[in-house]
Parts: C-alpha cells; sequence; structure tokens
C-alpha cells in the first residue's frame, strides 16, 4: 500500500460512520481486490478496523484507533488526497511544502517501535518521469492550478504540431493530469474532450466566466476515455515481421499499439516476430523508419509506399 493510499483510506475510514468496499474502491481508483488486501494490512497492523455484512453494513473503524486527522489543516489533508503523484511532481504544483507537513504530524503521532520495519516512505523513492526528459516550456502546473480550481473558462493559444500556427481557442477545464511525466489540461473545447499538453501552450488567460463541463463528468472519466481513445483508437494496423533483437525495443515505443500474433509464439524465434502495430494516420508509419531493416512491412501496400518514399527521400538528402 503506497502512503497516500494509507492516508486516503484512513481519512475515509475515520470520517464516515460505514462505507462498503465498493465505494472505497471507486474513491482510491483501485480494484475491490485490493481494498480487501488494505484493509487486510490495516488489520495486520493493529488497527481495529471491522466489517459488518448486510444490505446496511460497510467498512468501519473504532473512534479514537486511528491516526489523529484533526490536527490538520484543509489544505494538507486535500494534499495528503492527491494520490499517484511523486515528490517532483507535488513541488510542479507548489504542493510539496504542505504534503510535507502533514506526513509529518500523522508520523509524529505514531511513534515507532524498535522493532518495527522502516517506513516505506524511507525505503522506496517514486519517480514517475521518462528518461531523458528535456527541460519543458509553457506554463507550470502551479501557475494554471488556481485558475482551474476557481472553476473559470481559460482562453489559451495552442501550438499544435498538426498545424502550422498556433490557435486561440476558449475551453472548460476539468482538470490537470499528470501522464508518464508529462502535464496536460484536460478541457471541453465545443463540449468535445481535449487533452492539451501544458508545453504547447504558448498564452493562456481566465475568462471572467465559469466553466460549462458535462453533467456526471469528472476529471477522471474524462482523461480515462481520452487515454482509451489515444491507446486503442487508430485509422490503419500494419502487419509486419520485427527481427528478435529488437521486439523489445519496439514494445517500448509502440506499448498497446503493438500486438503479437498468437501463432508467432509456436515458431522459430530467429525468424522474426510477427506483429500488427496500430497507428492513428498513415503518415505515423515513419516511426518504424529508425528500426531500418529489422523491421519487414507486409500489408497494406500504403503504408509500404510510404515508407519506400520516406526512405528514398531521406537517401537523396545523405546522397
Amino acid at each position: 500500500m503506497t502512503p497516500d493510499r494509507f492516508f486516503t483510506l484512513m481519512l475515509l475510514l475515520t470520517s464516515r460512520d460505514a462505507v462498503t468496499t465498493q465505494e472505497l474502491a471507486s474513491a482510491l481508483g483501485v480494484s475491490l481486490r485490493t481494498v480487501t488486501r488494505d484493509l487486510n494490512w490495516l488489520r495486520d497492523a493493529g488497527l481495529p478496523v471491522i466489517a459488518h455484512r448486510g444490505r446496511l453494513g460497510g467498512v468501519t473503524m473504532l473512534p479514537g484507533s486511528g491516526p489523529d486527522l484533526t490536527r490538520l489543516t484543509p489544505g494538507e489533508r486535500d494534499h495528503l488526497a492527491l494520490t499517484g503523484l511523486d515528490e517532483q511532481q507535488r513541488a510542479e504544483l507548489d504542493a510539496s511544502a504542505e504534503s510535507r507537513r502533514a506526513l509529518a504530524k500523522v508520523a509524529a503521532a505514531q511513534p515507532r517501535r524498535a522493532d518495527e520495519l522502516l517506513p516505506l516512505t524511507d525505503v522506496v523513492h517514486v519517480d514517475s518521469r521518462p528518461w531523458r526528459q528535456a527541460p519543458v516550456s509553457g506554463p507550470t502546473p502551479a501557475s494554471l492550478i488556481g485558475a482551474v480550481r476557481r472553476g473559470r473558462r481559460l482562453r489559451i493559444e495552442y501550438d499544435s504540431p498538426r498545424e502550422s500556427s498556433p490557435r486561440d481557442v476558449v475551453v472548460d477545464p476539468y482538470g490537470l493530469f499528470a501522464k508518464a511525466g508529462i502535464w496536460y489540461l484536460v478541457a471541453d473545447c465545443a463540449r468535445v474532450p481535449r487533452m492539451y499538453r501544458l508545453e504547447r501552450i504558448t498564452t493562456w488567460k481566465e475568462v471572467d466566466q465559469p466553466r460549462r463541463i458535462r453533467e456526471s463528468q469528472t476529471l477522471a472519466t474524462v482523461a480515462a476515455a481520452l487515454t482509451a481513445q489515444w491507446e486503442h483508437h487508430h485509422a490503419i494496423e500494419v502487419s509486419a515481421t520485427i527481427d528478435q533483437t529488437q521486439i523489445e525495443r519496439a514494445r517500448r515505443i509502440f506499448g498497446l499499439r503493438l500486438v503479437r500474433d498468437d501463432r508467432d509464439d509456436h515458431e522459430e524465434p530467429t525468424a522474426g516476430h510477427k506483429v500488427t502495430i496500430r497507428f492513428l494516420r498513415l503518415e505515423d508509419v515513419r516511426a518504424l523508419l529508425p528500426f531500418g531493416s529489422a523491421v519487414t512491412v507486409h500489408a497494406p501496400t500504403e503504408a509500404r509506399a510510404h515508407l519506400r518514399d520516406l526512405a528514398t527521400g531521406l537517401a537523396h538528402h545523405y546522397a
């Protein structure tokens, strides 16, 4: 159990009379199996967590048995409930100071015994940023978070790589989303959900109008839908064979867009691995060029032709 999830779970148990495991799973963003394992961990740690069966039942904790959370300020509670961020990302939100104070208060109320295991925070460090990340430009998460929390519309100038010049749009923000070390503004533009990389926002200002987001939609649901769309939706499927020495590299680059052929497991690996790679556009197949002859595209014919044209142009450029 991560420290953030522990404190969020304790807040939920100590602030309600009873809560179901399904409600806990939804609030924590984890599976029912994970919630059950976390509750068993609390019991093993000596905390009196009690589960009552039946329609009116739920999970409760005996009053006064948990950490003294009354000493936390509302802001400190808010930051402890912000799960999934590492220290660098909390600093980018200008939230690391309050998070450290909250953790120190809770830790001070729980004196450590001599035979107790070292705290997880001492022996586990999380860095969610990708390797070799270049310094980013654009607005910082801390500069945008105030306007987003006020629930206002934003006018942004966005420099999309698919357009010749930055465009000016008015958006209704749901909030900020950190994915693989990159910050995004998740917002509706003309009632259509979009994800904007902060480093590509050239200018922005707050509009004196309340945001108009779609009913029953939250930051979590919209971000999850956009992520699934990015990972699974595609316009073209490329059938190819990848040399054995390059298959792991291809998996790291293409992720879920690369699917191994089930029959490939029964064939000799020296012949290469048969795969299907999904691309949003035909132009995106240029991502296969760095693999050189280690990748052989079989179909569709337009993908083979486009790769041939790209390779020919590259050869002419260096002739």
